[in-house]
């Protein structure tokens, strides 16, 4: 058991022998799969209308002891994909915010953003799912409202984070079932498989790997 869920040896040995290989240096695309809409029961629809609530990412969030070494590091790996120092700062500081808001590994959160939109603030997939964690659509309809922009850097962390914590919740805190959920394909390796294999790519002691510009990895 992890401080963020259980993880599998076997899956996650065969997630870091993806690494290894260099799997990652392909181009990527948006992963979103089949995730469906379900039927939730009025006391989860409220828990989640509540942890989406308007609570932004605090001005001299950045600046702060626990964060700032965390954006330090995180910002050399993201260099070539976020040029832009304040762009890439801000993206970070609410990844950041955010998992941690939700209970989540902030390297987790980077890793499923990795694998699902390559840092793509505008991608979508075949099924409609939008931004940098893909999130669907009918997601704005059951706990949030229609005016909501998927596109937008907070917005669309703020609802993957919840969501991602939800199906950890549902998983009693199995991080490969919930990775499934997330999705689509609950019961299949391939999907948490390779997004933990992502994840790796962002703790402390990985090596930096070059991440693709979008010019490569068009949108689905």
């Amino acid at each position: 058991m992890t401080q963020y869920g259980r993880t599998r040896p076997r899956l996650l040995r065969a997630a870091l022998a993806l690494v290894a290989a260099g799997a990652f240096a392909a181009p990527l695309v948006a992963h979103a799969g089949a995730q469906a809409e379900e039927r939730l029961a009025a006391s989860v629809v409220s828990g989640l209308q509540r942890a989406i609530g308007d609570n932004p990412v605090p001005r001299d969030y950045a600046e702060r002891a626990g964060v700032r070494p965390w954006l330090s590091e995180m910002s050399q790996r993201l260099a070539a994909r976020f040029p832009d120092e304040a762009a890439r700062t801000e993206f970070l500081a609410t990844v950041h915010y955010e998992a941690v808001r939700a209970g989540l590994d902030p390297q987790l959160v980077l890793g499923v953003i990795h694998h699902e939109s390559n840092f793509r603030k505008y991608a979508v997939s075949v099924a409609d799912a939008r931004g940098f964690m893909q999130v669907m659509p009918f997601w704005l309809r059951l706990i949030g409202t229609p005016d909501q922009n998927l596109f937008q850097l907070r917005t669309n962390l703020r609802y993957g984070c919840t969501i991602l914590r939800h199906y950890l919740d549902v998983e009693n805190g199995d991080v490969y079932r919930a990775l499934g959920r997330y999705n689509g394909s609950l019961g299949r390796p391939e999907y948490p498989t390779a997004v933990m294999a992502a994840t790796h790519r962002y703790q402390p002691n990985a090596p930096v790997v070059a991440i693709r510009t979008a010019a490569t990895s068009p949108a689905r």
